[in-house]
């Protein structure tokens, strides 16, 4: 099993969500987030004070698939997240040893 982990802009969400919806993909874990990369940061004025925002907001998307849909998901979010600009996000991918439904006690690809 794969974990993929991406973070991205959050006005992308939706689209996200829908692309790894078509491919069967229904459980996922969204939690806001902020930072940034080479896009660093910005200065904003208000009330005629310049400050810098370091932090940007960002969402990431969290899913557990077994490892013959990880391509397929992360090319998904790779479509439906780009624009094309700087701070697209990222895509992280790493081995899940085990998966463990606590209701049923279910593990495996049965547990996703």
């Amino acid at each position: 099993m794969k974990k993929i982990e991406a973070i991205i802009k959050p006005f992308k969400l939706d689209e996200v969500k829908e692309a790894l919806n078509d491919l069967g993909i229904k459980g996922l874990t969204v939690t806001e987030a902020k930072g940034f990369g080479r896009q660093k940061g910005h200065t904003e004025l208000y009330r005629g004070a310049e400050y810098v925002v370091d932090f940007l907001p960002k969402v990431k998307i969290e899913v557990v698939l077994e490892d013959a849909m990880a391509d397929r998901a992360v090319e998904a979010i790779m479509t439906a997240a780009k624009t094309g600009r700087i701070g697209d996000g990222k895509i992280f991918i790493t081995t899940v040893e085990d998966v463990i439904r606590i209701r049923t006690g279910e593990r495996g690809n049965e547990a996703v």
